[in-house]
């Protein structure tokens, strides 16, 4: 099993525990190779919730500018959500993670079809 794979598996349980969800397998492979190297750094692997920046930068660089939404104040709600669900105190929270449970609450699966 690749290094890829392995992680692939990790954030899958992590969507089972956390958001109680049975995750859409192919949806999660794609949201994570879209995350190219970044899967395999510790820090850039994760999303701090306590962070104001990282939230603006998972808000520009992910929700408008992958996802291609508009500004609005739903965005950081939705992110606050996110982070909310799989827990503050919880400090693995990982990014492809986040991102795959974002493109589902805005309906946007398509972008990575």
């Amino acid at each position: 099993m690749s290094k890829r794979d392995e992680l692939i598996k990790k954030y899958a349980a992590d969507i089972k525990e956390k958001f109680g969800e049975n995750p859409d397998m192919d949806l999660l492979t794609k949201v994570t190779i879209g995350l190219g190297p970044s899967i395999y750094n510790l820090d850039s692997s994760r999303v701090s919730g306590s962070s104001e920046k990282e939230l603006e930068t998972v808000k520009n660089n992910f929700l408008k500018g992958k996802l291609g939404l508009e500004e609005s104040p739903q965005l950081l709600d939705a992110i606050h959500s996110v982070i909310e669900t799989y827990g503050k105190s919880d400090k693995n929270k990982y990014r492809a993670v986040i991102y795959y449970r974002l493109a589902k609450h805005f309906g946007k699966e398509s972008v990575y079809n």
